[in-house]
């Protein structure tokens, strides 16, 4: 067992403060601006540039539980799927509260806590086609991918869609578009709602 596991507590998360608006350019951007969808739509890729483009943090809350707790496999392996998803809605919760570009894991939408505190945030749905993710999952630890691969993605892609459509304000699908493109998309959007 890791030495730095610890539990997650139970905490009430206070009120969300009004989002903060940074420049982006001309542009000012209401934050956090959250980025969901399936493995492998490119979150993390997107949510990097794009937190650039806004002069705004970036955070992964996947890289966040990984850094307080250890790889996710493992914790898959050791606590179950339960035990990680009370953790990811303590780092989720967390994050949603801070002025930033936040990329959620592809199953924070399950949490019926997070769906509710996403009501109102600029909230953007990237997809990829099953055709273009399968290179992007190869190699990698995906506790839910171990088990079934490409076929398994695809059924959760499609049994999480609906949760992603309620949350999301703004949907892209980033299998034949650039970084750069989907960043200047957000973003003009974003813009749009400061």
């Amino acid at each position: 067992m890791r030495s730095r596991a610890r539990s997650p507590t139970a905490r009430s998360v206070p009120e969300r403060p009004t989002p903060a608006a940074v420049p982006a350019g001309s542009r000012a951007v209401a934050l956090p601006i959250v980025l969901v969808g399936p493995m492998g739509s490119g979150k993390s890729r997107v949510g990097a540039r794009l937190a650039t483009a806004v002069g705004a943090p970036f955070i992964d809350t996947d890289h966040r539980i990984v850094d307080r707790y250890g790889p996710i496999d493992e914790l898959f392996a050791r606590e179950g799927e339960a035990y990680f998803r009370v953790i990811e809605r303590e780092v989720v919760a967390e994050a949603l509260r801070e002025p930033a570009v936040v990329s959620l894991g592809g199953g924070a939408v399950l949490d019926a806590d997070t769906r509710a505190d996403l009501a109102g945030l600029a909230v953007v749905r990237l997809d990829v086609r099953p055709d273009a993710v399968a290179p992007r999952l190869t190699g990698g630890t995906r506790p839910l991918l171990a088990d079934g691969g490409l076929e398994r993605w695809t059924r959760i892609r499609e049994e999480r869609r609906p949760l992603y459509d309620e949350v999301a304000g703004l949907s892209i699908d980033t299998t034949r578009r650039s970084v750069a493109r989907i960043v200047e998309e957000i973003t003009e959007w974003a813009g749009g709602r400061a």
